[in-house]
């Protein structure tokens, strides 16, 4: 069974996790597999709506663009230090099976 959530993390995440995840059946890439390592916050943001992804990071700046209103296809932030890597397995896995497109449109789940 696929997973209904879509994710797309930034070049703050470790790249491995985006491997455990499609492990897991979850759609997931990272920046540096597309070669978009360096872009702005705003183009991440813009790449990850038109592709339908939730964006993962622990980047507060993320945080700031969704209260100035920017439209995205969801945000998944979480303090990096705070939780190991099967942390962010587990929870990222949690999240993309259980919310739905349109639960994560426009909204930032704290990790």
């Amino acid at each position: 069974m696929a997973a209904d959530i879509k994710l797309y993390l930034d070049e703050n995440m470790n790249p491995k996790l985006a491997e455990q995840l499609r492990l897991r059946g979850i759609d997931a890439i990272h920046v540096q597999e597309i070669e978009a390592k360096g872009e702005s916050d705003k183009q991440h943001l813009a790449r990850a709506t038109e592709q339908g992804r939730a964006l993962v990071t622990t980047d507060s700046d993320f945080i700031d663009l969704a209260t100035q209103g920017v439209e995205h296809a969801g945000i998944i932030f979480g303090a990096q230090e705070s939780h190991s890597f099967g942390d962010w397995v587990r929870g990222l896995e949690l999240i993309c099976f259980v919310y739905e497109v349109e639960d994560m449109k426009n909204h930032v789940e704290y990790l």
